[in-house]
């Protein structure tokens, strides 16, 4: 046989080989991928299931405003709490997060307190031990839903598609819960799950827009009721919204871009006196060093400086 034929039977015998071992692997690997994936799913609905019977609205759906617009208006401060940590998908409760506060301001305070020597500097130190974690939580919260209203437009666009086909608002839910990462899909599986053990719909879609607290949630679900009560074209409405939304973020960019003059102004401000004080601090480290013995001095110019971001955020921060 010809060396050259015999090198090409060689090579090919070895591409052929290297090919038939990838192929087995990728078939072994996706099809235990595929698995996991399918007991993910499984699970993921058995939780959203529990959450479900365990809700206080699954038991009694009268504790349900009619009119989700005004919720929030006659909670108690441990009801907006919860709230806000049920927005945040943070695994804790109110009680944990109280008591976090409460042993963070006591030992901050405690320790800076104790190490300045001075009654302001704890009491400062207390209120911002017991701040922050509130401050982490409302962190999570926003984050979370600015990646839920970003999710909002593409969701509809796929429940308009499932409703042209002609399945139901709650099959058109699901498909989004199986096809969206969180937090919309927990969201919309959530309200799916509630409707499949036996919840009306109305009290879902009012429930959905309770947890989420988002305007746009609230026009979907307002317009959602009004045309189960009227009639119309669902799937033309969800592309209306959907358009509407996606205007809306064009908007909130604009005027983002038009207020970062005002927001790099306060960077600015709140961080000049900090950045002086070190640059003075190093280059004349006897003469900064005065101003560490007036804790007074110190405290106001801090409250001061706070109070000048805060209306400035003001400012430039607005919803519509």
């Amino acid at each position: 046989m010809s060396p050259l034929i015999l090198t090409f039977l060689t090579f090919g015998t070895v591409v052929a080989a290297i090919g038939g071992v990838y192929s087995i692997a990728m078939d072994v690997y996706l099809r235990d991928r595929s698995r996991v994936g399918q007991r993910v799913d499984e699970e993921f609905r058995r939780q959203q299931k529990e959450r479900v019977k365990q809700s206080l609205l699954f038991r009694d759906a009268k504790k349900l405003n009619a009119t989700p617009a005004n919720e929030m208006t006659e909670l108690t401060f441990r009801q907006r709490v919860e709230v806000m940590i049920n927005q945040s998908a943070l695994e804790i409760t109110f009680e944990t997060l109280v008591t976090l506060a409460v042993v963070l301001a006591l030992g901050l305070g405690a320790a800076v307190g104790l190490f300045r020597n001075s009654i302001i500097v704890a009491i400062i130190s207390f209120v911002i031990g017991g701040g922050l974690p509130f401050y982490y939580v409302q962190r999570k919260r926003k984050a979370r839903l600015a990646k839920l209203l970003e999710q909002l437009p593409d969701a509809f666009d796929l429940m308009g598609r499932v409703i042209r086909a002609g399945q139901t608002t709650a099959q058109a839910m699901l498909a989004v819960a199986d096809e969206f990462s969180q937090p919309i899909a927990g969201e919309f599986s959530y309200c799916y799950e509630q409707q499949n053990l036996g919840l009306s719909p109305e009290y879902s879609l009012r429930d959905l827009a309770r947890r989420t607290g988002l305007l746009e949630i609230k026009i979907f679900v307002t317009a959602l009721l009004v045309q189960q009560q009227t009639g119309g074209n669902m799937a033309e409405l969800l592309d209306k919204l959907s358009t509407m939304i996606r205007q809306r973020a064009k908007l909130r960019g604009q005027i983002k871009t038009l207020t970062a003059e005002g927001r790099f102004q306060a960077i600015i401000l709140v961080a000049l006196p900090i950045m002086l004080f070190c640059i003075m601090f190093f280059i004349n480290r006897d003469y900064a060093g005065e101003l560490l013995d007036h804790p007074s001095l110190i405290t106001t110019t801090v409250g001061f400086e706070v109070l000048g971001g805060l209306w400035i955020r003001k400012i430039v921060n607005f919803d519509f």
